[in-house]
């Protein structure tokens, strides 16, 4: 059992009596331990399919499983219980609240899951070294570079231990050798068994992830088999990161 699985899902709103399908009839599975990118333009529907998955919004039909639970219509504090558990998001730039503290703001998600202060500042500083900025949590965020900013996010992301991270353009707001240290940061996590799912609408930072997931007019587009379009016999079209089948 995949840990995501989306079946027929679509997300219908009504504008002006017009209807818009931000997500028409998708199926996709995400196995755990995946680092899958979402890629597509503005418009496309990708960042609605963050926020379905991630439980900050419901769709219109369809049957989402999160974990072996389907989840379509639970209710707004099943689904906050659901991201608070199982959950880490890291946005593009960074929501980090100015007047706390690094430490502070690691802290955020273990004060609303009632976690008591020492368990909460022991579990705050490992998620620090995680990213490597143990050195830095009396600093504010406007006292730190972007780049560290964003890795504090990603300690925010990780301190509740979540199965999945959410990241909606993470490397959008810096620089690119910046943005490849957050990525490689990623990769990492991967590694250790975390299912990264990176939103983005960046060919280049899509190619750096394993696998690829193009949504366009809210459907997944056709994934390409590369030995079949003949990509395996050139070397820079690999690099590039070929779709793998959904």
């Amino acid at each position: 059992m995949a840990l995501i699985e989306l079946r027929n899902v679509s997300k219908i709103y009504f504008l002006g009596g017009e209807e818009i399908r931000a997500l028409d009839n998708v199926s996709l599975d995400i196995e755990a331990g995946e680092f899958v990118s979402i890629i597509g333009p503005s418009g496309s529907g990708k960042s609605t399919l963050m926020h379905i998955v991630g439980c900050l919004d419901s769709p219109t039909h369809g049957t989402i499983r999160l974990d072996g639970v389907e989840i379509q219509g639970a209710s707004s504090r099943e689904l906050a219980r659901i991201r608070n558990r199982k959950i880490g998001f890291v946005f593009q730039f960074f929501n980090l609240l100015p007047k706390l503290n690094v430490l502070q703001n690691v802290e955020l998600p273990l004060i609303y899951s009632g976690v008591p202060a020492a368990e909460r500042r022991r579990r705050a500083m490992d998620a620090l070294k995680l990213v490597g900025l143990e050195n830095r949590v009396r600093h504010r965020p406007m006292q730190i570079s972007g780049g560290q900013q964003q890795r504090v996010a990603i300690a925010r992301a990780l301190v509740n231990d979540p199965r999945i991270i959410f990241a909606d353009e993470p490397t959008g707001n810096l620089d690119s050798q910046t943005g490849e240290t957050i990525l490689e940061l990623f990769r990492d996590l991967s590694r250790q068994g975390r299912t990264i799912v990176l939103v983005t609408h960046d060919p280049e930072i899509a190619a750096m992830t394993p696998r690829r997931i193009e949504i366009r007019d809210g459907r997944v587009a056709p994934q390409v088999n590369p030995k079949l379009a003949g990509l395996d016999r050139f070397p820079a079209a690999q690099a590039a990161g070929a779709n793998t089948p959904v």
